[in-house]
């Protein structure tokens, strides 16, 4: 069964991906995707055990980045030294509280680049991020089941 893994993950990461996009464009008309989720999955569904891709990781990881992102475009600005010193504080951020999870270090540089609100923190980040943790459990114990 070790043979079927990749096929299993890419699957996870297919099937999490599409539902975000199918329910937030399809169904209620909100983003729950952003770039940085495709490095997601490949940590959640591929590298499952990693320390970087737990779900404290995932989550938290990715809420200490955007809140950054966005504190700098709503307080700060957004030149390129602003855009190095978010990403920066970003990494140490999630250094410092032990939430590593290098897919969000490109939250501040995304936020910044687009000019993002408050909302984006709730939504595709936070709202976004459980689902794909809950989506990698659920694949995790289906895997599981078949080894």
């Amino acid at each position: 069964m070790k043979l079927f893994f990749p096929l299993i993950a890419g699957s996870g990461a297919f099937l999490t991906i599409y539902f975000l996009l199918y329910v937030g464009d399809t169904l209620s008309n909100i983003t729950l995707v952003m770039a940085p989720f495709g490095a997601t999955a490949v940590l959640v569904f591929g590298l499952p055990q990693s320390p970087l891709a737990q779900p404290k990781n995932v989550i938290i990881g990715h809420l200490i980045t955007a809140f950054i992102g966005i504190f700098f475009v709503q307080f700060i600005g957004v030149s390129e030294i602003d855009l190095a010193v978010a990403t920066g504080l970003g990494v140490s951020g999630m250094l410092f509280t032990k939430t590593t999870h290098p897919p969000a270090g490109a939250n501040p540089l995304l936020i910044m680049m687009s000019g993002q609100g408050w909302l984006f923190l709730i939504t595709p980040v936070l709202i976004g991020s459980i689902i794909i943790v809950i989506m990698g459990k659920m694949i995790q114990s289906f895997h599981a089941r078949l080894t």
